[in-house]
């Protein structure tokens, strides 16, 4: 059952349960046939009302921070597979006790918290194997300069005692080809490694729930590796690839103001601070009903109700002219999204939201003036 979005509170974010369900079952389709285990990352979808529901088809999820691993043994019941850029000191102990697997940045880190590890941390490295088909940089960890994980170059003598996995990310909403390409550079750089090994992680990026994605491609390479090194245990870690288009974010009109012949549809919702990748990346996200610029058809640039300057996106044509009241509805705006939002100006908060497979509104989560005023002292 669609989501009726005139019963969703507006600004607001709606998940839809069925859609977050088929994804699950999707993914849990490639784990089975490919041997390989998947696991949630958190930085890409973090609503843990839903995380009994993933904790269903998943083997867990992955960490970057200690609130982070916390989230995944308080909602999800597991430890996490963590890994951070440098963890700190006063933190390290508490994420060992919420975590399975522990990768580090650097030699140096790994060195300096060895002998504080725990018994049963399966302790890893991340590496960068220098193959990335992210064309922006932003979003872009595999360059020779990256500061994320270690090139081959850093071990000449083989890897330091004790390291028992290799951790990569280095895609982002990729395709299949690019999941194959990145194996074979890994295997290329540091398959002579692969002996001293129990596991090995290929990240995320793997966006295996698009439309048209080549799910027999990703599990016929990962099948391959998985024959030629039968002793390594194999993890994917997707983000956007469990919550690829499960839900929107419902928008209202404000206002529509005309300055230089260019019409302006206000709107209660901001782009900088509630959907920061369109100005980040950027994208151009995807709008119910409305096309790029039609000539002859009511076009507006959509601005967001913060006061930064460039909180707008440019002209989108629609089928008649907006009015205050009008709802705009934005397309697959829960993956990597709801996890980035800030409060610039105060502005509202979008509530959160699920749409039951009953066919059911379920407000799960409303925000205001403390939640505003909370972060700030």
């Amino acid at each position: 059952m669609s989501i009726d979005y005139q019963q969703v509170p507006s600004p607001a974010y709606v998940l839809d349960i069925a859609r977050l369900r088929r994804n699950l079952q999707q993914i849990a389709r490639v784990q089975e046939r490919s041997g390989v285990r998947i696991i949630l990352a958190l930085k890409g979808f973090a609503l843990w009302r839903v995380f009994p529901l993933v904790a269903e088809y998943l083997h867990g999820a992955t960490a970057s921070s200690l609130n982070e691993a916390r989230l995944i043994h308080e909602e999800m019941g597991v430890k996490a597979h963590t890994y951070s850029p440098a963890y700190l000191p006063g933190e390290f102990d508490a994420i060992q006790d919420l975590s399975s697997h522990i990768t580090f940045n650097s030699i140096a880190q790994y060195e300096r918290y060895r002998d504080r590890l725990k018994p049963g941390i399966s302790p890893g490295l991340r590496v960068n194997p220098q193959y990335s088909d992210v064309s922006t940089d932003l979003y872009n960890p595999a360059s020779p300069t990256s500061r994320l994980g270690l090139t081959a170059e850093h071990f000449p003598d083989g890897l330091p005692q004790g390291i028992e996995g290799l951790h990569v990310h280095t895609l982002c909403e990729s395709s299949a080809a690019a999941s194959e390409q990145l194996i074979a550079s890994v295997v290329e750089q540091f398959g002579h490694l692969f002996s001293q090994l129990q596991w090995i992680n290929f990240g995320g990026g793997h966006l295996m729930t698009r439309p048209g994605y080549d799910t027999n491609r990703l599990v016929a390479a990962l099948l391959h590796f998985r024959e030629s090194y039968p002793q390594l245990e194999v993890w994917l870690e997707p983000g956007s690839a469990i919550a690829w288009e499960t839900g929107e974010l419902v928008s209202t009109v404000l206002d529509v103001v005309e300055n230089g012949g260019q019409r302006t549809a206000i709107l209660d919702v901001s782009f900088t601070a509630h959907m920061p990748d369109t100005l980040e990346m950027p994208y151009r996200p995807r709008i119910l009903g409305a096309t790029d610029p039609v000539p002859g058809k009511p076009t507006y640039r959509l601005g967001g109700v913060s006061c930064l300057a460039g909180d707008f996106m440019e002209a989108y044509s629609f089928e008649r002219p907006l009015q205050p009241g009008d709802r705009l509805v934005f397309w697959d705006m829960i993956p990597y999204t709801m996890v980035k939002t800030t409060t610039l100006n105060g502005v509202k908060h979008p509530s959160i939201c699920l749409w039951t497979e009953a066919g059911r509104l379920e407000v799960v989560r409303t925000f205001g003036y403390e939640d505003f005023k909370n972060r700030l002292g």
